[in-house]
Protein backbone atom coordinates (compact mmCIF):
# COMPACT_ATOMS: atom_id res chain seq x y z
CA UNK A 1 0.00 0.00 0.00
CA UNK A 2 1.17 3.57 -0.79
CA UNK A 3 1.99 5.81 1.99
CA UNK A 4 -0.52 8.41 0.13
CA UNK A 5 -3.41 5.89 0.12
CA UNK A 6 -2.22 5.17 4.39
CA UNK A 7 -2.71 8.23 4.85
CA UNK A 8 -6.23 8.57 2.99
CA UNK A 9 -6.99 5.35 5.50
CA UNK A 10 -5.83 7.47 8.75
CA UNK A 11 -7.82 10.53 7.81
CA UNK A 12 -11.01 8.66 6.96
CA UNK A 13 -10.40 6.50 11.09
CA UNK A 14 -9.55 9.88 12.35
CA UNK A 15 -12.30 11.50 11.27
CA UNK A 16 -14.68 8.54 11.94
CA UNK A 17 -12.68 8.71 15.70
CA UNK A 18 -13.46 12.54 16.11
CA UNK A 19 -16.95 12.76 14.48
CA UNK A 20 -18.29 9.51 16.32
CA UNK A 21 -18.98 7.36 13.44
CA UNK A 22 -18.14 4.14 11.86
CA UNK A 23 -16.71 3.45 8.61
CA UNK A 24 -16.78 0.41 5.83
CA UNK A 25 -13.96 -2.49 7.02
CA UNK A 26 -10.91 -1.00 5.36
CA UNK A 27 -10.47 -5.03 4.16
CA UNK A 28 -13.70 -4.64 2.48
CA UNK A 29 -12.56 -1.12 0.40
CA UNK A 30 -8.75 -2.36 -0.09
CA UNK A 31 -8.30 -6.25 0.72
CA UNK A 32 -4.57 -6.48 -0.15
CA UNK A 33 -4.12 -4.41 2.96
CA UNK A 34 -1.14 -6.12 4.92
CA UNK A 35 -1.03 -5.80 8.94
CA UNK A 36 2.35 -3.85 8.35
CA UNK A 37 -0.12 -1.31 6.46
CA UNK A 38 -2.32 -1.42 9.16
CA UNK A 39 0.63 -0.52 11.77
CA UNK A 40 1.34 2.38 9.96
CA UNK A 41 -2.02 3.53 9.74
CA UNK A 42 -2.12 3.15 12.94
CA UNK A 43 0.50 5.15 14.22
CA UNK A 44 -0.83 8.55 11.79
CA UNK A 45 -3.54 8.52 13.80
CA UNK A 46 -1.97 8.15 17.34
CA UNK A 47 0.64 10.98 15.98
CA UNK A 48 -2.76 13.13 15.17
CA UNK A 49 -4.21 12.42 18.75
CA UNK A 50 -0.52 13.92 20.35
CA UNK A 51 -0.79 16.94 17.93
CA UNK A 52 -3.70 17.71 19.21
CA UNK A 53 -2.63 17.68 22.62
CA UNK A 54 -2.42 14.29 24.32
CA UNK A 55 0.56 12.02 24.71
CA UNK A 56 1.36 8.18 24.14
CA UNK A 57 1.14 6.87 28.30
CA UNK A 58 1.50 2.93 27.17
CA UNK A 59 0.67 -0.06 24.81
CA UNK A 60 -2.08 -2.44 24.91
CA UNK A 61 -2.45 -6.28 23.46
CA UNK A 62 -5.75 -7.32 22.96
CA UNK A 63 -7.89 -10.11 21.20
CA UNK A 64 -5.74 -12.54 23.38
CA UNK A 65 -8.05 -14.81 25.08
CA UNK A 66 -10.17 -17.63 22.76
CA UNK A 67 -13.54 -16.20 24.15
CA UNK A 68 -12.60 -12.70 22.69
CA UNK A 69 -11.39 -13.99 19.36
CA UNK A 70 -14.25 -16.19 18.90
CA UNK A 71 -16.66 -13.47 19.51
CA UNK A 72 -15.21 -11.10 16.96
CA UNK A 73 -13.89 -13.64 14.63
CA UNK A 74 -10.21 -12.28 14.90
CA UNK A 75 -7.78 -15.13 15.47
CA UNK A 76 -4.85 -13.43 16.38
CA UNK A 77 -3.76 -10.50 18.86
CA UNK A 78 -3.74 -7.02 17.55
CA UNK A 79 -2.21 -4.07 18.93
CA UNK A 80 -2.37 -0.53 19.70
CA UNK A 81 -1.02 2.75 22.01
CA UNK A 82 -3.02 3.97 24.72
CA UNK A 83 -2.90 7.81 25.16
CA UNK A 84 -3.37 10.16 28.09
CA UNK A 85 -6.93 11.35 27.16
CA UNK A 86 -8.05 7.59 27.69
CA UNK A 87 -7.00 7.18 31.10
CA UNK A 88 -9.73 7.40 33.40
CA UNK A 89 -9.49 7.05 37.55
CA UNK A 90 -11.01 4.02 39.12
CA UNK A 91 -14.76 4.47 39.28
CA UNK A 92 -15.28 7.26 37.03
CA UNK A 93 -18.43 7.78 35.08
CA UNK A 94 -18.09 7.99 32.02
CA UNK A 95 -19.69 9.95 29.17
CA UNK A 96 -20.18 8.07 26.07
CA UNK A 97 -21.07 11.41 23.92
CA UNK A 98 -18.70 13.47 25.53
CA UNK A 99 -15.57 10.50 24.58
CA UNK A 100 -16.83 10.03 21.13
CA UNK A 101 -18.01 6.43 21.94
CA UNK A 102 -19.75 4.80 19.17
CA UNK A 103 -20.07 1.03 19.91
CA UNK A 104 -18.30 0.36 23.41
CA UNK A 105 -17.72 -3.23 24.95
CA UNK A 106 -16.03 -3.74 28.53
CA UNK A 107 -13.57 -6.13 29.15
CA UNK A 108 -11.56 -6.85 32.27
CA UNK A 109 -8.24 -7.09 31.99
CA UNK A 110 -4.59 -7.11 34.24
CA UNK A 111 -2.67 -3.97 33.68
CA UNK A 112 0.87 -3.41 34.04
CA UNK A 113 2.92 -0.71 34.89
CA UNK A 114 6.72 -0.32 34.22
CA UNK A 115 9.74 0.74 36.17
CA UNK A 116 12.49 0.27 33.03
CA UNK A 117 12.40 0.27 29.65
CA UNK A 118 11.70 -3.11 27.44
CA UNK A 119 12.00 -3.79 23.83
CA UNK A 120 12.17 -6.51 21.48
CA UNK A 121 13.34 -8.61 20.01
CA UNK A 122 14.14 -11.29 22.11
CA UNK A 123 12.13 -10.17 25.46
CA UNK A 124 10.88 -12.76 27.64
CA UNK A 125 8.30 -13.49 30.93
CA UNK A 126 11.47 -13.34 33.45
CA UNK A 127 12.51 -9.95 31.58
CA UNK A 128 8.64 -8.48 31.74
CA UNK A 129 8.39 -9.42 35.14
CA UNK A 130 11.84 -7.72 35.92
CA UNK A 131 10.53 -4.80 34.38
CA UNK A 132 7.29 -3.91 36.17
CA UNK A 133 6.78 -2.21 39.13
CA UNK A 134 3.55 -3.45 39.45
CA UNK A 135 0.08 -4.84 38.02
CA UNK A 136 -3.40 -3.69 38.68
CA UNK A 137 -7.06 -4.45 37.82
CA UNK A 138 -8.64 -3.22 34.77
CA UNK A 139 -11.30 -2.28 32.35
CA UNK A 140 -10.82 -1.60 28.93
CA UNK A 141 -13.94 -0.12 27.37
CA UNK A 142 -12.56 -0.89 23.51
CA UNK A 143 -14.61 0.57 20.75
CA UNK A 144 -14.47 0.01 16.94
CA UNK A 145 -14.80 2.81 14.24
CA UNK A 146 -15.74 0.04 12.04
CA UNK A 147 -19.42 -0.90 11.49
CA UNK A 148 -20.79 -3.22 13.41
CA UNK A 149 -17.56 -4.46 14.30
CA UNK A 150 -17.13 -6.08 11.68
CA UNK A 151 -13.36 -6.86 11.65
CA UNK A 152 -10.66 -8.29 10.47
CA UNK A 153 -7.13 -8.38 12.05
CA UNK A 154 -6.07 -5.86 9.72
CA UNK A 155 -9.12 -3.34 10.29
CA UNK A 156 -8.79 -3.25 14.31
CA UNK A 157 -4.84 -2.83 14.58
CA UNK A 158 -5.47 0.09 11.55
CA UNK A 159 -7.88 1.28 14.15
CA UNK A 160 -5.14 1.44 17.01
CA UNK A 161 -6.47 -1.79 18.23
CA UNK A 162 -10.17 -0.86 18.82
CA UNK A 163 -9.12 1.25 21.70
CA UNK A 164 -11.56 3.44 23.55
CA UNK A 165 -11.06 4.42 27.46
CA UNK A 166 -9.65 2.26 30.52
CA UNK A 167 -10.13 2.52 33.39
CA UNK A 168 -7.25 1.41 36.70
CA UNK A 169 -7.88 0.47 40.15
CA UNK A 170 -6.53 1.51 42.81
CA UNK A 171 -4.61 -1.53 44.31
CA UNK A 172 -1.15 -1.53 43.11
CA UNK A 173 0.23 -5.57 43.74
CA UNK A 174 3.42 -6.37 43.26
CA UNK A 175 3.70 -9.50 40.81
CA UNK A 176 6.26 -11.37 41.91
CA UNK A 177 4.03 -11.90 44.96
CA UNK A 178 1.50 -13.06 42.81
CA UNK A 179 0.79 -16.57 40.34
CA UNK A 180 -0.51 -14.44 37.82
CA UNK A 181 -1.90 -17.39 35.49
CA UNK A 182 -4.31 -18.56 38.13
CA UNK A 183 -5.85 -15.15 39.13
CA UNK A 184 -9.86 -15.71 38.87
CA UNK A 185 -11.70 -12.16 37.93
CA UNK A 186 -15.54 -11.89 38.42
CA UNK A 187 -17.36 -9.05 36.77
CA UNK A 188 -20.71 -7.75 37.74
CA UNK A 189 -22.83 -5.73 35.27
CA UNK A 190 -25.64 -3.45 37.03
CA UNK A 191 -25.30 -5.37 40.75
CA UNK A 192 -25.95 -8.94 38.65
CA UNK A 193 -23.07 -11.54 38.16
CA UNK A 194 -21.79 -11.27 34.44
CA UNK A 195 -18.69 -13.27 34.14
CA UNK A 196 -15.65 -15.14 35.12
CA UNK A 197 -12.42 -15.61 33.85
CA UNK A 198 -8.40 -16.56 35.18
CA UNK A 199 -5.35 -15.06 34.61
CA UNK A 200 -4.15 -18.29 32.09
CA UNK A 201 -6.95 -16.73 29.41
CA UNK A 202 -4.27 -14.46 28.28
CA UNK A 203 -1.89 -16.84 26.06
CA UNK A 204 -1.29 -18.85 29.41
CA UNK A 205 -0.19 -15.99 31.25
CA UNK A 206 -0.69 -12.61 31.29
CA UNK A 207 3.14 -12.24 31.06
CA UNK A 208 3.79 -13.81 28.02
CA UNK A 209 1.08 -11.51 26.16
CA UNK A 210 2.92 -8.68 27.02
CA UNK A 211 6.67 -10.27 26.37
CA UNK A 212 4.67 -10.81 22.61
CA UNK A 213 3.77 -7.22 22.38
CA UNK A 214 7.16 -5.89 23.37
CA UNK A 215 8.64 -8.59 20.77
CA UNK A 216 5.70 -7.30 18.18
CA UNK A 217 6.49 -3.63 18.74
CA UNK A 218 9.99 -4.15 18.83
CA UNK A 219 10.27 -5.25 15.16
CA UNK A 220 8.60 -1.73 14.46
CA UNK A 221 11.42 -0.08 16.62
CA UNK A 222 8.98 1.13 19.36
CA UNK A 223 9.96 0.57 22.95
CA UNK A 224 7.99 0.24 26.19
CA UNK A 225 9.14 2.86 28.39
CA UNK A 226 9.39 3.16 32.21
CA UNK A 227 6.05 4.13 33.76
CA UNK A 228 3.88 3.10 30.59
CA UNK A 229 0.55 1.08 31.27
CA UNK A 230 0.59 -2.21 29.51
CA UNK A 231 -3.23 -3.99 28.71
CA UNK A 232 -2.22 -7.53 28.30
CA UNK A 233 -6.01 -8.71 27.45
CA UNK A 234 -9.23 -9.28 28.07
CA UNK A 235 -9.96 -12.47 30.44
CA UNK A 236 -13.38 -12.77 30.34
CA UNK A 237 -15.73 -11.98 26.82
CA UNK A 238 -16.12 -8.66 26.17
CA UNK A 239 -19.65 -6.83 26.96
CA UNK A 240 -21.77 -4.16 25.11
CA UNK A 241 -21.68 -0.57 27.44
CA UNK A 242 -25.01 1.70 27.68
CA UNK A 243 -25.92 4.62 29.24
CA UNK A 244 -26.76 4.07 33.11
CA UNK A 245 -24.69 0.46 33.10
CA UNK A 246 -22.45 0.01 35.89
CA UNK A 247 -19.15 -2.62 35.59
CA UNK A 248 -17.50 -4.20 38.28
CA UNK A 249 -15.07 -6.55 38.74
CA UNK A 250 -12.51 -7.62 41.36
CA UNK A 251 -9.63 -10.06 40.95
CA UNK A 252 -8.29 -12.69 43.84
CA UNK A 253 -5.01 -10.82 45.18
CA UNK A 254 -5.07 -8.14 42.79
CA UNK A 255 -7.78 -5.83 43.91
CA UNK A 256 -10.94 -4.02 42.17
CA UNK A 257 -11.89 -1.65 39.57
CA UNK A 258 -15.07 0.32 38.78
CA UNK A 259 -16.66 2.07 36.14
CA UNK A 260 -20.19 3.79 35.33
CA UNK A 261 -21.17 5.30 31.92
CA UNK A 262 -24.24 8.03 31.04
CA UNK A 263 -25.08 9.61 28.14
Amino acid sequence: MSEALRRQHADELFQALSQGCTLAPLTERWPAISIEDAYHISRQIVERRVAGGSAIVGKKIGVTSKAVQDMLGVHQPDFGFLTRDMWFDNGAEISLSANRLIQPRAEGEIAFQLKHDLCGPGVTEADVLAATECVMACFEIVDSRIHDWNIAIQDTVADNASCGVFVLGAERVDPRSLDLPSLHMRVRKNGAPLSEGYGAAVQGNPLTAVAWLANTLGAFGIPFKAGEIILSGSLVPLEPARAGDRFDLTIDGLGSAQVSFCA
